[in-house]
C-alpha cells in the first residue's frame, strides 16, 4: 500500500524530468551532502543544447539580475513539509464555502496549492508591500546581511573594505543595490510559483508604485514571458501631496496572461459592463409586463423614466436607449459620414409612403439592396417624416460590452469612507478599491472561476468577487493567503481589538458578507413581487459569502526519521505514535486533501458508522467509528485505530476514488494486505493509501 507523502513537491525533480524529455544527455549524477547518489543535470551540456555557436563560458545577455536570485529559485522549487489546520470556529459556513481564507506566509501558501490548484485559477489580483524602505516582514532564507550583499554584489574595494555608507544600511534606501534586490528576491519566488496555478486562459494583476513599476515589468517579462504583456493599468486614486516636486496621484496595475493568444478567443470574457445598465434591462422588461408588448407605449413611458432619474444615476449616461421594438431597448445610430453632402439614393417611408433620401456614403451600407433588406428586417429607424434621414437600430444587448480603458478614475478615499462604515472605524490605511477589483475580475472571469489574492490585507478582492456574485449571479470562488502580521500597539485597529492584518481581512468579509447577502435578499423579495411570484428568491441561489479558514502550521506528524546510532532506548516508545498529540482527525484530513491534490473546498461530511468486531477473548462487540466523506465519493477518511475488516467491508462498497488510513487502523502487516485485497475486490478503482 502506498504512503502520503506528507510534503509538497519537489519542483526542482518536476523540472529535471522535464529537461530529461528533451535532452537526456544532459542528465547525469552527483553526490549530495549525504554522500548519496542523485540526478543531476550536467549544465555546460545543457548550455551546448541550447547554444548554435560553441560556448566557453558566462556571456553578456539582456536579463534581469540581482544578489540573491538564485537563491530565490532555489527557494521557490524546495519542497515543505508544512500542512494546512482547518479552524472551523474562525469560518463562516466551514462545511458549504467554496471560499478559502489562509492565514500564514504566502510562499508556504503558494507551495501548499501547487497541486490541488494547478493550472486552474482564472485571475491572481496582488498588492504587495511598495518597498518603501521599512524592513519586510517577509523574511526568507536568502535574506542578506551586510557583508554577503557586499561581496555577492561587489561593493568592496580591493582589500576588502565596504563601499557604502554606513547609515544608509540601516535602512532599506534607494540609494543603495539592498533596497531593489531583498524586494525583487522577495517577489520573484512567489509570482514563480504563482505563475503555475494560473489557467491557459488565465492573467495575473500586480499593483504597485512608481518606485517599482520598472522592475516589476522586468521581473514578470522573464517569469510570464515578455509576449504576454497585456497592459498597465493605470489607477488614478486621489491626489497625494508627499512629494516635493510632483505629487503623485496615482498607481499602476501591471497585467500578464498566462497566455496572451487566449485572451482573444472568443470564449475569454475580456469585456467589461458599461455601469448603470442592469437598471436600463429591469425597467426594460418591467414595462414589457406593463404595457403588454406596446411598443409605442413602451418608448414613451422610457423616455419619461430617464427624464426623471437623477443626474447622478449610472443609467443616466445611457439614456440614449430610448426606443424599444420586438428585438429590445435600442438607440439611432448615426448612417451617414461626417460631414454630409455626396450622392445619395432613396427608399420609401414605412408610414408616409413618400422617398426618403439615404446617403450612398454611409457609416453602415451603400448598398441600396442590403438597406432594403435591412428594413425589410424592421432594423432601420425612422424619423415622423420623409425629412429625416434615417438610422440604424443599435441594440443595448449588442453593445453593452466595452473593452476596458487603461485608467481608472476612482477616488480612493471614497474605499476607505466605505470601509471605515462597514469596519465601524479607521482600521486599516489605504485599502484597495473593491470596485476597481471587481470590474477587473467583471472583464476577466465567469461562473465558476478561481480567484486568488496572496497579499489578501483587508480582504478588498474577497469583498469584491463576494459583491460582483450577487450582482450577476456568478459563482465566483475566491482564495486569500495574508500572512498574521501583528497590529502596531498604537494603531486603531490594535484599539478596536484587532491583534493581526488576518483578523482584521476575515472580520472584513464576516460583514462584507452580512451585508451583501443582506441587500440580495431584499433585491430579490423586491423583484417577486414585481412578478408577483410566490418564492422570495425566484429560483435563484443566494452569493456564496461564506469561508473556510485555513492555517499554515507545522506537519501532522512527528520527525520520528533517525540514523541507527542516533537511535535512544528511552526514546523508542515515542516513536511508536508518529502523528502529534495536540492534532485532530480534521488536522489530517486536511494534510490528506493537500498531498493527494483534492480540492480544498469541497464540501466534508463526517459520518458514525458502527461496525462489529472482536476483542482480545475472541468476542463479537460493536464500536462507532468516524469516517469522513469528501464530496461524498471523492475522498473516504478513517483515522481510527485498529479499525475491523466489517468497516473497510462498509467503505469500500460504497466505491470512493480515494480511501486513506492511519498506520495505527491496521493490527499487522496481514490487516493490511486484508484491506487492499477488501479493495480490490469491492472497489478496484479505489485508490488506497495510508499515513
Amino acid at each position: 500500500m502506498k504512503k502520503m507523502k506528507l510534503h509538497t513537491p519537489d519542483l526542482t525533480e518536476g523540472n529535471i524530468d522535464r529537461i530529461a524529455a528533451l535532452f537526456p544527455n544532459c542528465v547525469t549524477e552527483a553526490m549530495d551532502e549525504a554522500g548519496q547518489l542523485k540526478r543531476a543535470i550536467d549544465f555546460d551540456l545543457l548550455r551546448q543544447e541550447l547554444a548554435g555557436d560553441v560556448v566557453e563560458g558566462p556571456q553578456e545577455r539582456y536579463r534581469l539580475d540581482w544578489p540573491g536570485k538564485r537563491a530565490a529559485l532555489a527557494l521557490a522549487n524546495a519542497p515543505i513539509d508544512l500542512t494546512l489546520r482547518p479552524c472551523p470556529e474562525e469560518s463562516v459556513d466551514f462545511e458549504n464555502t467554496q471560499n478559502l481564507y489562509i492565514e500564514g506566509d504566502n510562499l508556504d501558501a503558494l507551495k501548499l496549492l501547487q497541486e490541488t490548484y494547478l493550472g486552474k485559477v482564472k485571475m491572481i489580483y496582488i498588492d504587495p508591500p511598495y518597498n518603501t524602505g521599512n524592513d519586510f516582514i517577509y523574511d526568507d532564507d536568502f535574506s542578506m546581511s551586510r557583508d554577503d550583499y557586499a561581496s555577492s554584489s561587489g561593493a568592496v574595494d580591493e582589500e576588502g573594505n565596504v563601499m557604502f555608507d554606513e547609515e544608509k544600511w540601516k535602512q532599506n534606501s534607494t540609494s543603495n543595490g539592498r533596497f531593489h534586490s531583498e524586494w525583487l528576491s522577495m517577489m520573484y519566488p512567489r509570482l514563480k510559483l504563482a505563475r503555475n496555478l494560473l489557467g491557459e486562459d488565465g492573467a495575473i494583476f500586480v499593483s504597485c508604485d512608481e518606485g517599482e513599476q520598472s522592475r516589476v515589468r522586468q521581473i514578470m517579462d522573464e517569469i510570464f514571458g515578455a509576449a504576454n504583456f497585456v497592459a498597465d493599468l493605470v489607477w488614478a486614486g486621489g491626489r497625494k501631496n508627499d512629494s516635493r516636486l510632483i505629487s503623485v496621484s496615482h498607481e499602476y496595475i501591471v497585467c500578464y496572461a498566462q497566455n496572451k493568444d487566449n485572451l482573444r478567443n472568443k470564449d475569454v470574457k475580456w469585456r467589461q459592463r458599461k455601469k448603470g445598465l442592469d437598471e436600463i434591462y429591469s425597467q426594460h422588461d418591467k414595462l414589457k409586463r406593463e404595457h403588454k408588448n406596446d411598443f409605442p407605449a413602451i418608448t414613451r413611458e422610457l423616455k419619461k423614466w430617464f427624464k426623471n432619474l437623477p443626474e447622478s444615476h449610472p443609467s443616466k449616461s445611457h439614456s440614449h436607449y430610448s426606443h424599444v421594438d420586438s428585438r429590445g431597448v435600442y438607440f439611432p445610430d448615426n448612417i451617414s459620414w461626417p460631414g454630409g453632402g455626396g450622392p445619395t439614393y432613396t427608399v420609401l417611408h414605412p408610414v408616409t409612403g413618400k422617398a426618403v433620401k439615404v446617403p450612398s456614403r454611409g457609416w453602415m451600407t451603400s448598398d441600396p439592396k442590403k438597406m432594403q433588406n435591412w428594413i425589410d428586417e424592421d432594423r432601420v429607424h425612422f424619423g415622423i417624416d420623409e425629412n429625416s434621414v434615417p438610422c440604424i437600430k443599435s441594440y443595448l444587448k449588442n453593445r453593452e460590452m466595452q473593452a476596458p480603458y487603461s485608467v481608472f478614475y476612482q477616488d480612493g478615499r471614497a474605499a476607505s469612507k466605505r470601509l471605515r462604515t462597514l469596519m465601524s472605524g479607521d482600521i486599516f490605511d489605504f485599502p484597495k478599491d473593491e470596485e476597481v477589483i471587481g470590474g477587473l475580475a467583471e472583464m476577466m472571469t465567469s461562473q465558476g472561476d478561481i480567484i486568488i489574492d496572496f497579499f489578501s490585507g483587508s480582504a478588498t478582492t474577497a469583498h469584491a468577487v463576494m459583491q460582483l456574485n450577487a450582482e450577476d449571479g456568478g459563482k465566483r470562488r475566491h482564495i486569500m493567503v495574508q500572512l498574521p502580521e501583528p497590529c502596531d500597539e498604537k494603531s486603531e485597529a490594535y484599539k478596536a481589538g484587532y491583534q493581526t492584518i488576518a483578523e482584521i481581512g476575515k472580520e472584513r468579509i464576516r460583514r462584507a458578507g452580512q451585508k451583501i447577502l443582506s441587500e440580495w435578499h431584499a433585491k430579490q423579495a423586491a423583484a417577486a413581487e414585481n412578478l408577483k411570484l410566490e418564492t422570495e428568491n425566484s429560483g435563484a441561489s443566494a452569493p456564496d459569502v461564506g469561508f473556510r479558514v485555513l492555517k499554515i502550521d507545522s506537519s501532522n506528524f512527528r520527525d520520528v526519521q533517525r540514523t541507527p546510532d542516533e537511535l535512544d532506548q528511552a526514546e523508542l516508545s515515542l516513536h511508536t505514535e508518529h502523528i502529534k498529540p495536540d492534532r485532530r482527525a480534521q488536522d489530517l484530513l486536511f494534510q490528506v486533501l493537500v498531498d493527494w491534490g483534492v480540492d480544498l473546498s469541497l464540501p466534508i461530511r463526517e459520518e458514525k458508522i458502527t461496525a462489529e468486531s472482536s476483542n482480545s477473548k475472541g468476542k463479537k462487540e460493536s464500536k462507532e467509528y468516524t469516517v469522513y466523506w469528501v464530496d461524498e465519493n471523492v475522498l473516504a477518511a478513517c483515522f481510527d485505530a485498529a479499525v475491523p475488516e466489517s468497516l473497510i467491508h462498509s467503505i469500500a462498497a460504497r466505491k470512493p476514488l480515494r480511501a486513506v488510513f492511519r498506520d495505527e487502523s491496521y493490527d499487522d502487516d496481514s490487516n493490511r494486505i486484508n484491506v487492499e485485497q477488501i479493495f480490490k475486490l469491492l472497489s478496484p478503482a479505489t485508490e488506497v493509501k495510508s499515513l
